[in-house]
């Protein structure tokens, strides 16, 4: 017999106070071919960057005047079965590789001055492979654009990665913290569509649920999510009559994981009902868990497989008080105060792998999780933050992004050219690439040894 085929745009449908409703389903067994584990590619790759500011504690590789501390970043062994660094531990139980000893290769422009601070810089390489554009930096005001868009959206726009896999959002630009070291500009994103085009992150965990699922507009935010499921309900019990029992099963899991995380949405909500002006912006940890489990609701539905995760804004202003750290990061970076940064980097890998461990938990009809299927690209904007050093920036590949990427990988390159990472991220998606980086850092090899 032939298994019946269910369309991959089916919705859940209803009507909540007069509006129509439309909930997203995640990708079923019923919606796929029996041939789809075979076909080249499967449910397709997904693409992410997850961004961290003011790079890692300093140490001498960073250069003379940052020696000192130790480098609690670098593994101690190269190659494969590699065993995680002190800082890397929260990232220990998902696949991931890193590559070490990067820098920018890109020229230095001598007019307008200032372009080689690694604030500005550092970022661009990171995420552009390029320098920051010459026309219209101004470093004392800090001033600054991209020449070209960010790696996200170099991947998201390819028409092999999109190929015959539409989805409803081309990317998803998402943040947590809100604080900022200038309210205009490069300061509030990292990703670009191009110069002086950047794609503002959504921090807001309601607002995000109600564009990724439709919730109805017009009443208290608890009743509208509230409405929203209920009025899918009859509808998903006419879908269930008609799915096999692992599809019954998945569909009643997502449904219950879209009720944990309104849940829990409602509770923040009335955590933070006029709670007075916060002087962080709330717990970074737990609003990394709530945006990340909204994404990989979004990612399992098939609304999108490109994205980005601003974790903190470039030069974040962005106060860890959690561990005690009351004056904001930028600030502690300048001051010198290593055991400071030392504890906040903490907080940023223990939040990296708190968002690994939600696309880990989502597992598709093919018995592949989210993170089996991704490649998520880990980085920051420059090495560290003291003195804007941009010698030993991180680089971390996370995922199997479908089998292509090998991880337990430790790749050191001492002086090595940040565009190689970029062109292993191509490959590593199945992007047949020759070549890549601009403006001196122009290469043909990426790192092969992390690629199956």
């Amino acid at each position: 017999m032939t298994r019946p085929t269910l369309s991959r745009r089916t919705f859940l449908r209803g009507a909540a106070r007069g509006a129509s409703v439309a909930l997203a389903l995640p990708t079923l067994e019923a919606m796929l071919p029996r041939t789809a584990r075979a076909d080249e590619g499967g449910l397709g790759p997904i693409f992410g960057v997850f961004f961290w500011a003011n790079g890692l504690p300093w140490h001498a590789g960073h250069g003379s005047a940052q020696a000192g501390p130790p480098d609690l970043w670098t593994p101690g062994e190269t190659g494969a079965g590699f065993t995680p660094s002190a800082l890397q531990a929260p990232l220990a139980g998902h696949p991931f590789s890193v590559v070490t000893g990067l820098t920018p290769w890109t020229d230095i422009p001598d007019s307008p001055a200032g372009q080689g601070d690694g604030h500005m810089r550092g970022f661009m390489v990171a995420l552009t492979s390029d320098r920051p554009r010459s026309e219209g930096f101004d470093h004392p005001t800090h001033t600054l654009t991209a020449r070209r868009q960010t790696i996200d959206q170099v991947v998201a726009r390819d028409a092999r990665f999109i190929g015959d896999r539409q989805t409803r959002f081309r990317s998803l630009e998402l943040g947590v913290s809100t604080a900022r070291f200038h309210d205009y500009g490069h300061w509030n994103a990292i990703s670009y569509n191009g110069p002086d085009a950047l794609n503002p992150p959504e921090v807001d965990p309601g607002r995000l649920y109600d564009r990724l699922f439709g919730a109805p507009t017009g009443d208290a935010e608890a009743g509208r999510r509230a409405a929203l499921l209920d009025a899918v309900v009859d509808d998903a019990a006419s879908l269930r009559a008609r799915l096999g029992a692992d599809d019954k099963a998945r569909l009643d899991a997502h449904l219950e994981h879209l009720f944990e995380v309104q849940r829990r949405l409602a509770l923040d909500d009335i955590a933070c009902d006029d709670p007075g002006r916060p002087s962080t912006g709330g717990d970074l940890l737990s609003q990394t868990g709530i945006m990340a489990e909204l994404l990989a609701t979004g990612l399992a539905c098939n609304l999108t497989r490109a994205f980005s995760f601003m974790l903190t804004s470039p030069a974040t202003t962005h106060a860890f008080t959690e561990v005690g750290v009351v004056t904001d990061m930028h600030t502690v970076c300048h001051a010198g105060t290593w055991e400071d940064v030392h504890a906040i980097t903490e907080v940023q890998m223990t939040c990296f792998g708190r968002f690994l461990d939600a696309l880990a938990s989502r597992v598709d009809p093919l018995g592949d999780s989210l993170l089996d299927r991704a490649l998520i690209y880990g980085t920051s904007e420059y090495g560290e933050g003291y003195k804007h050093g941009v010698s030993e920036m991180p680089v971390v590949l996370a995922g199997r992004a479908d089998g292509r990427l090998v991880p337990g990988v430790h790749v050191r390159d001492p002086g090595g050219n940040m565009a190689r990472a970029h062109l292993t991220i191509l490959r590593g998606l199945g992007l047949a690439t020759p070549s890549f980086g601009f403006s001196g850092s122009e290469t043909t090899e990426g790192f092969d040894e992390l690629l199956a």
